[in-house]
């Protein structure tokens, strides 16, 4: 047998080693690979989180906390001229503007086109900054470019604002949720992107011939939603006066028909007064009156003061639609009308000014009164306060006295002050009165019943000093043709300006309420009944 060289021997072997270490590569592959082809399935029940849905998770915690921090801090105080007002910015999809006045309702201008809304609360009135404008009216010619700067100052700290609230916002709502800083301040970046792309829309879509189209909301929304020429504040107080007058009307007219007060229906020998007072320079009041006169076919109106707001020359012409009320007007003197009030109104047609107990009679009735012995807006006279109220109220119950003595006795008299009205106690059935800006009904001691009239002119300008404002409030008096005496009496109560309720209560005095009995002709003297 042939022997096999070594060389053969030794290259058979390396040839079986590379045999072998390849057989254990590709074991060791194929395990490998069944390996994870095993693995494979369990990787595919935990799917890998889609972008769009994160993305659209993230907008959205984005959004919320942008608009939880506006809602929170996002809002600026800003004084405008002489008012204090809140601006804020609101998410919207229509944008604009919207300026809420607490009298007059709401104003809606599309002055821009953004996914934000400024709104601009008118808060009140300062009353430091308004009476400075009365005290010195050339400051008027000013007030525009002093409330336009004032506006831009305001818009400025509100962007500052803004951007601090959701930027604040978005981030700490986005910790909340992710529990990672990072995304945390990617949500605070692209909230104040989304703010600051809204505020390029907002200048690039500006319309600032937005505002002689606007849309009013609140007691004019029974307006046309466009009302003319925007331009003029005296063309939208109109519409307001109209629409609160026609308010009134419609109001009486239900009340009329359908009243569960208690059930009285005057007669035609009943004359009706008219009870107002207070008015302090508001415009609105005449056409309130005006439309109270035409409802309850009113014979005759009695102011019983503060009419003005100063007395002074200039709100003279405030005074000439009484003329046109339709009923004759008796008037006197309160603590704000002075006497260039009292000299201009005796000169004007219609009017019945009554003072240190002078007397007429007029509609059947016989009136007499004294003006208000102080003029409080005259600050270098020292007011002589319930002295001086108390003297002058002595001197309207001496003339009293006096013409029940001459056979010609008083049924109304007439004083600004209550504390003066008191004085008449016993010398006079009823008193009228106002000042206190509230209604009050009483009968005295002595049987002289003392009616305290509220402001029919809502308090004036005071209406927007406090977080509401105040009622309108006016009275009928149904007076008996023969005996002169109180029948009933209605209270009439707007909500005050700009606000929509409407009250109209019926009272009966105690003798006359149903099982009270026919009432008695009383004598001149007041006989001591209870409201």
């Amino acid at each position: 047998m042939a022997r096999v060289p070594a060389a053969v021997t030794a290259a058979a072997t390396a040839a079986a080693h590379r045999i072998r270490s390849r057989a254990r590569t590709a074991t060791r592959a194929l395990t490998r690979r069944y390996r994870d082809r095993r693995a494979l399935p369990a990787v595919e029940l935990v799917p890998q989180p889609h972008p769009y849905p994160r993305a659209l998770g993230l907008l959205c915690v984005v959004l919320l906390g942008a608009w939880l921090g506006l809602l929170i801090v996002g809002n600026v105080r800003v004084p405008v001229g002489p008012m204090n007002t809140t601006m804020t910015l609101r998410p919207s999809l229509t944008g604009g503007t919207k300026i809420n006045v607490s009298p007059l309702g709401a104003l809606e201008l599309r002055s821009h086109e953004a996914p934000l809304r400024l709104d601009v609360d008118v808060d009140q009135l300062d009353p430091v900054r308004s009476q400075a404008l009365v005290d010195h009216p050339e400051r008027l010619s000013g007030l525009q470019d002093e409330v336009a700067q004032d506006v831009e100052r305001g818009t400025l700290d509100l962007a500052v604002r803004s951007c601090i609230a959701v930027v604040s916002g978005a981030s700490a709502l986005g910790l909340a949720v992710y529990r990672r800083p990072r995304r945390a301040l990617a949500a605070g970046g692209l909230a104040l992107t989304l703010l600051a792309a809204s505020g390029a829309t907002a200048f690039a879509t500006w319309n600032p011939n937005s505002v002689l189209e606007p849309k009013f909301s609140g007691l004019l929304s029974s307006a046309p939603s466009l009302v003319g020429n925007a331009r003029s504040i005296v063309s939208e107080f109109d519409v307001y006066q109209k629409e609160l007058a026609r308010l009134v009307t419609n109001v009486t007219k239900l009340y009329d028909v359908t009243s569960t007060l208690p059930t009285y229906q005057p007669d035609p020998s009943t004359i009706r007064v008219l009870h107002v007072s207070d008015i302090h320079l508001n415009p609105a009041s005449w056409k309130i009156i005006a439309s109270l006169v035409k409802q309850y076919d009113i014979n005759v109106i009695v102011d019983s003061g503060d009419t003005m707001d100063h007395g002074t020359a200039a709100e003279n012409g405030f005074l000439d639609p009484i003329a046109d009320l339709g009923a004759p007007y008796i008037w006197v003197r309160g603590n704000h009308d002075s006497l260039l009030t009292q000299r201009y109104l005796k000169h004007t047609k219609n009017v019945h000014v009554l003072d240190n107990g002078r007397a007429v009679t007029v509609a059947g009735l016989r009136f007499a009164g004294i003006g208000d012995p102080q003029f409080t807006p005259d600050r270098a006279v020292t007011p002589g306060g319930n002295p001086a109220e108390e003297l002058a109220g002595a001197r309207l119950a001496s003339a009293l006295h006096d013409q029940r003595a001459a056979g010609t006795p008083v049924d109304i008299a007439i004083a600004h002050e209550p504390s003066a009205a008191r004085e008449t106690d016993g010398e006079v059935p009823m008193v009228l009165a106002g000042h206190l800006h509230h209604e009050e009904m009483e009968v005295m001691k002595y049987g002289t019943r003392l009616r305290i009239e509220g402001s029919t002119g809502g308090s004036g300008l005071r209406a927007v000093e406090g977080k509401y404002p105040d009622p309108i409030e006016a009275s009928i008096l149904y007076m008996d043709r023969d005996t002169r005496r109180l029948q009933a009496w209605d209270e009439i109560k707007l909500g005050g300006l700009g606000l929509t309720t409407a009250e109209v209560s019926r009272h009966l005095p105690k003798e006359n309420q149903p099982g009270a009995g026919l009432p008695t002709t009383q004598s001149p003297t007041p006989s001591g009944t209870t409201p």
